[in-house]
């Protein structure tokens, strides 16, 4: 079984992880049997304080605390909108280059667990910015100045691009190499998908550090399955030119 987190930094105050896609970042309401961030972290360290979350299909970067009062600096900084979140998406290709959303988030009326642009929903603002194109899709940079759920996902649904893969706003649930080029199979074999999961990586986060209150960068790589799709793309457009 792949190791579920890595860990970019450590010291007495915080820990920085590198989640790894499919893992909870907390405990399951229905079943907190299922493994999850939290409870593996405190298996390691003892007590430990989670400060914020990603869906479970979302890799990245997160920050846990190891003392009350970083916790509470760090929850401050969140509820201030002072920390910088940062974020990588493979996405339908945006009609401009770079811009900002700033589109209301709500539930949705019917579906559980769903949300959708809205006028009466709550402020939601992402900055994006195209950072590779690659035909119709693209790698997008995007900044995140509100903390709504789903808030990446629901605002690249809205602007016409949504992600390459996401079971609720995306193209697909999965996506494969033959989407892109044709290719032979044996017959006995299914071909597997490049990615299967929502395209979406936690890349950077900004915070001033609890204790030496100095601000620091973390950054978390961008995963082996984003990183093959955007390989393969390039190599099909490269081959046209």
């Amino acid at each position: 079984m792949r190791k579920p987190y890595e860990v970019i930094h450590e010291d007495d105050t915080i820990v920085i992880i590198n989640k790894k896609a499919h893992v909870l970042s907390i405990p399951d309401r229905f079943d907190p049997t299922k493994p999850n961030l939290s409870g593996l972290l405190r298996s390691r360290y003892g007590e430990i304080y989670v400060v914020h979350r990603l869906d479970m299909e979302t890799s990245g970067i997160m920050v846990f605390a190891k003392t009350e009062e970083a916790h509470a600096h760090l929850s401050e900084q969140f509820e201030s909108r002072s920390i910088i979140k940062k974020y990588l998406a493979l996405c339908q290709h945006p009609s401009e280059p770079s811009g900002t959303i700033h589109t209301s988030i709500t539930e949705h009326r019917t579906k559980k667990n769903m949300y959708i642009a809205s006028l009466k929903g709550k402020e939601a603002l992402t900055d994006y910015e195209v950072i590779k194109s690659l035909d119709r899709y693209a790698l997008v940079s995007l900044r995140i100045h509100t903390g709504r759920t789903h808030q990446i996902r629901v605002h690249l649904k809205h602007i016409g691009a949504p992600l390459i893969t996401d079971k609720k706003y995306g193209l697909s649930s999965e996506f494969f190499l033959s989407q892109i080029k044709r290719i032979k199979f044996q017959r006995d074999k299914e071909e597997s998908p490049l990615i299967s999961r929502s395209a979406l990586h936690s890349s950077t986060l900004t915070l001033t550090h609890p204790k030496t209150l100095k601000l620091e960068t973390y950054e978390a790589p961008l995963p082996k399955d984003i990183k093959a799709v955007v390989y393969q793309l390039e190599k099909v457009i490269n081959k046209k030119r």
